[in-house]
């Protein structure tokens, strides 16, 4: 990482910490969800067996994911519409070390919910048997996700007119989890929203995850969720950089 990049990371993570929305948002709520979905309503939802907190968890991953991704669309959005971005030009400051900086500080958030959520699960009494390499997978699709996602969010956030607008942006991505097989499976859903849930992005990455965590790994999943997030990755950077060069 260059040192522009650098200082880019260390300004997002002074802002973030400074801001208590942003990180109740990215790691506490996620928190509550699992609480509730898990603690409270947990022996309602009949998954096929087994402990509900092991089938919950990738889906918990995911929702911590999604939670987290307003408040980088929101700091986005107010580079480029509170006129700071004109100093960052007169610095001599990239347009890559601008980008780059809030995509790594949203990875280095959202990693900390990730593991604020696993703590939880391992609490709660969940038992992966996944193999260390199986973890290191499981490791590996969740980066891949955070990054895909990262950039969309960063992209949508340089889209919008306004910070009101950059945040509510993200909305489809923190509901996408509720229509996905996240908290139960999308066979018990109904017509149309099944079929929806069984092809969605995330589907494929939270049953890429189940997967690996009961070691038993599901190539065709693994697969959809690495094309989905490459795919997602490269129009997300591809979107940011248009949309940084035309108002930048």
């Amino acid at each position: 990482m260059s040192s522009a990049s650098a200082i880019m990371l260390r300004r997002n993570f002074k802002h973030t910490l400074r801001n208590p929305v942003a990180m109740f948002n990215a790691i506490f709520m996620p928190i509550i969800m699992m609480l509730m979905f898990v603690y409270v309503f947990g022996d309602a939802f009949n998954v096929g067996g087994g402990d509900y907190i092991d089938y919950a968890t990738p889906g918990m991953l995911m929702m911590a994911i999604a939670y987290g991704l307003s408040a980088t669309a929101v700091a986005v959005n107010s580079d480029m519409t509170t006129g700071i971005i004109n100093r960052f030009k007169v610095m001599d400051v990239s347009r890559g070390a601008v980008l780059t900086g809030h995509v790594v500080s949203t990875m280095v958030r959202t990693t900390f919910a990730l593991a604020a959520i696993l703590g939880v699960a391992f609490l709660f009494g969940f038992s992966p048997a996944a193999s260390f390499a199986q973890w290191l997978a499981a490791v590996g699709v969740l980066l891949l996700v955070v990054l895909a996602v990262s950039w969309l969010t960063v992209a949508s956030g340089l889209a919008a007119k306004t910070q009101e607008s950059a945040g509510f942006a993200t909305v489809p991505l923190i509901m996408l989890p509720f229509f996905s097989s996240a908290i139960v499976p999308a066979d018990k859903m109904g017509p149309g929203v099944r079929e929806f849930a069984k092809y969605q992005p995330f589907t494929s990455i939270i049953e890429s995850l189940r997967g690996f965590f009961t070691g038993a790994p599901n190539l065709g999943q693994t697969l959809a969720a690495i094309a989905w997030s490459l795919g997602i990755a490269v129009a997300g950077y591809l979107w940011a950089r248009s949309k940084f060069g035309k108002r930048a």
